[in-house]
């Protein structure tokens, strides 16, 4: 699950990472009181779970707690924040910039340690500097049982040319960022940008972290402490909906919705699918604990208004009879307006095949016949598809 910046700064803050002093806002005069009070020019951020918010327009440096008022009802009553789904600020002090760094830990599933990185270009092209010069990104392996040593630490800090000084705060930050991915059950704790701020008169520069991510593993959601997770946490109201329901999904914008078992059969249809020249308008999880689900499973995939549903899915323990017995009574009560394609294979096979059938679908045996046969549907107009629907084309 991934938090919000503010929530990552939280878990920051609490393990010695220095951040801005901030304030988060729900209302536009909360907005403009919070600048006051931190002081202008600040930054207003949108809290919202995406990168790229400074180039979406979602994030401003304002000069005054009038123009950060403005701002503020942009974002949390106008259309732009209603385009991205804000419904929370943060008000922070500006940072007097001198660099900007990169720094994350994550996971390295292939070697089974933890990996931290970091860069001495950070900022919003960072994504960019990865695919074009990644040799420009250091890397340091670090053992999950033994932990971040100081001596790992100290050569990233040299390597990122802070120096004596600064090479100890880093030091010091780098292990507060393992204590935040270690006791936060985290697949990926990151802070970009990290600032180097200025050197003013007898100020001397230090390390601030401008901007964190924080996803934290769904599997320990519950020793973490955190409530359900609210609308704001989801892209979309279906993805909402689904996830109150414990049903994984992933909203698109194509014609062919999918509902299928695992994640590596729905890789394998997602690219038949985009093989054959269709699109995919979401995914499902029809599989492991939601096999007996099929009712509100489909009911979330008409929701998209999709051309076609397929179902897709191989189950030993998710058996397929059960799955077509849930699939018939999906259809008896939602009745939809749409294609149906099914290719259930796995235990009670036999008996599904007859469910279907009596629910007037024409079971198929092969998984890319059956995704020809659904973007097929999807790219014939949508009174043609319903009438071979009435002919057997269900599916």
């Amino acid at each position: 699950m991934k938090l919000f910046e503010y929530q990552a700064k939280d878990a920051f803050a609490e393990r010695g990472i220095p951040v801005p002093e901030r304030r988060l806002c729900a209302t536009p005069e909360e907005v403009r009181a919070a600048a006051a009070a931190i002081g202008c020019p600040c930054v207003v951020k949108s809290q919202v779970l995406r990168g790229g918010r400074g180039k979406a327009g979602l994030v401003r440096l304002v000069a005054s707690p009038e123009e950060a008022g403005a701002y503020g009802s942009e974002l949390l009553t106008g259309g732009l924040g209603a385009a991205h789904g804000v419904r929370r600020v943060l008000v922070e002090e500006a940072v007097d910039i001198g660099r900007e760094l990169y720094v994350s830990i994550t996971v390295d599933p292939l070697a089974a340690t933890a990996l931290v990185l970091a860069c001495a270009e950070g900022g919003v092209d960072i994504e960019e500097l990865a695919r074009t010069a990644p040799e420009r990104i250091l890397r340091e392996r670090v053992d999950l049982d033994v932990g971040l040593l100081p001596f790992q630490a100290r050569d990233l800090g040299y390597a990122l040319g802070l120096g004596p000084e600064l090479s100890g705060s880093f030091v010091t930050l780098l292990a507060g960022l393992w204590r935040v991915f270690r006791e936060k059950d985290a697949e990926l704790a990151e802070i970009n940008p990290l600032f180097v701020t200025k050197a003013r008169g007898d100020r001397p520069a230090a390390l601030v972290a401008g901007d964190g991510k924080l996803a934290i593993d769904d599997n320990a959601a519950f020793r973490q402490g955190g409530a359900e997770p609210s609308r704001e946490y989801f892209d979309s109201e279906l993805a909402f909906r689904a996830a109150v329901e414990g049903i994984p999904y992933l909203q698109f914008d194509g014609d062919v919705s999918l509902m299928c078992a695992g994640a590596g059969l729905t890789t394998v249809v997602y690219d038949l699918v985009n093989y054959e020249g269709g699109s995919v308008a979401n995914y499902l999880e029809f599989g492991g604990p939601n096999y007996k689900k099929a009712v509100r499973a489909m009911e979330l995939c008409l929701a998209n208004d999709p051309k076609v549903i397929l179902i897709v899915t191989f189950g030993t323990i998710a058996r397929a009879d059960v799955m077509a017995d849930g699939i018939a009574e999906a259809i008896a009560k939602l009745k939809p307006r749409c294609p149906i394609v099914a290719c259930i294979r796995g235990t009670g096979e036999e008996k599904a095949v007859e469910t279907l059938r009596a629910a007037g679908l024409d079971p198929l045996f092969d998984t890319e016949e059956a995704v020809r046969r659904a973007v097929s549907l999807s790219k014939a107009p949508r009174a043609e598809a319903t009438r071979a629907e009435t002919t057997g084309g269900r599916a």
